[in-house]
């Protein structure tokens, strides 16, 4: 609640205190925002389903630093509005997981917390929203395959999120979040869910066999954003079981769960 308060009275404060960021920004943008600029951005925000009162907020989080290296122009690029965006998303997030997972301890959420706030997952949404696509970048950038350099989407990721907070306020940036993130989060409780068939496993062995349990990596596919990992369970010198995962800890999971299987405790 602190935190949330936080951000309100952050919220309130520039809300009242500030001359409208729409005002500042209107003799600067509107010069240089050409209609088809305007309607490519009026047509992304439809996308993110975010009405933004200020497109500049919008086009200021898609501009790349090496656009305002190069411009001509006078533009602002999104560093600033990362910074603010990481805020508002490690907020968002753990404001997220407090309430999905009432019973889990600080350790846990701290753990999902990090894997939903990763670079990887981050770049990954960040495609499926093809922020990419519509990112100012210079032209070295451009060519350099900088609408799909991972740093680039997970900083513009962050950017928008920022920009949502700036112009609609803490609600609309916490659901836009939530949006965002909930297909990562309904694999989580997924994967919550599943008993840890490794510690189970290891407890059968240590009772029953006596013997050592290795874990080995028999596969790894797919591109960079969407890997998969195939992984075998070994007791002593047997192979018991195979399991695939989006990470090396779920293929694992995923092989001792086959091996209990094929030891009749499951």
């Amino acid at each position: 609640d602190s935190a949330c308060g936080d951000f309100e009275l952050l919220w309130l404060r520039r809300a009242q205190c500030l001359p409208r960021r729409q005002e500042i920004c209107e003799g600067i943008m509107s010069h240089h925002m050409t209609e088809t600029r305007r309607a490519e951005l009026v047509r992304l925000s439809a996308f993110l389903d975010v009405d933004f009162a200020d497109l500049s907020l919008l086009e200021e989080a898609l501009t790349h630093p090496s656009y305002v290296n190069e411009a001509r122009e006078r533009a602002t690029h999104n560093e600033r509005l990362e910074f603010l965006g990481d805020a508002v998303l490690e907020l968002a997030i753990s404001t997220y997981l407090y309430v999905a997972y009432p019973h889990c301890s600080e350790g846990e959420l701290t753990k999902m917390r990090a894997s939903l706030v990763q670079s990887e997952t981050l770049a990954r949404l960040a495609r499926r929203l093809h922020l990419g696509a519509h990112l100012r970048m210079g032209r070295g950038e451009m060519l350099g395959g900088g609408a799909e350099r991972q740093n680039n989407l997970e900083n513009v990721f962050e950017a928008v999120i920022g920009a949502v907070y700036l112009d609609r306020g803490w609600d609309a940036a916490y659901s836009y979040v939530q949006r965002q993130f909930t297909e990562e989060v309904t694999r989580l409780r997924q994967e919550h869910a599943v008993q840890d068939y490794k510690t189970m496993l290891q407890e059968y062995v240590q009772g029953h066999r006596h013997e050592c349990i290795a874990y080995e990596q028999v596969a790894e596919s797919g591109p960079d954003h969407d890997k998969r990992f195939t992984m075998r369970v070994r007791i002593g010198m047997e192979v018991l079981g195979e399991g695939i995962g989006r990470s090396k800890k779920e293929a694992e999971q995923h092989a001792a769960a086959a091996a209990l299987a094929r030891l009749g405790t499951r």
